[in-house]
């Protein structure tokens, strides 16, 4: 991205620098930090980056929750259309939450935390999905969270 000001790079501030370069900004703030030059940090944006990561994190688990339990929904309600496919996504999945676990322990809690609303929207996934009324669907989980991050369970 070009700068889009008359300053040359060296005479960019570190917030400047954000909004130029944001690969350039993070080597920038690491070498500050490793530095200890922390009264020339960017810290509102530093502080921004280092929420925006959590919250990443966080969306990350809920969407691999969802999609864990929207084909667990499938698996059990359309028998018929079992496959690999079904098998490998589960997998796949699963390994994310526990590789997610595995570097944030305390992911487990704002999985707990957030199992029943991921449940209601895989439900509504899973209708969509497979034409089946949301009707059929229990309103609550018919899956413990340990059954979900069970890579062996396969519901009947």
């Amino acid at each position: 991205m070009a700068i889009a000001s008359n300053k040359t790079q060296a005479e960019l501030t570190h917030h400047d620098l954000y909004e130029q370069d944001f690969c350039l900004w993070i080597e920038h703030t690491v070498k500050l930090l490793s530095e200890n030059r922390l009264t020339e940090l960017d810290r509102e944006n530093l502080i921004a980056e280092i929420t925006d990561m959590g919250i990443s994190q966080k969306h990350g688990l809920e969407s691999n929750l969802e999609v864990v339990l929207m084909h667990l929904l499938k698996y059990k309600h359309q028998p018929e259309k079992r496959s690999n496919s079904w098998r490998s996504i589960l997998f796949e999945h699963r390994l994310r939450l526990h590789k997610a676990f595995k570097t944030s322990p305390s992911l487990k809690r704002h999985f707990t935390d957030e199992f029943n609303d991921c449940y209601d929207t895989a439900r509504k996934l899973a209708a969509i999905e497979t034409g089946i009324s949301m009707d059929a669907f229990p309103l609550t989980s018919p899956f413990t969270e340990s059954q979900v991050l069970d890579e062996n369970y396969l519901p009947e």
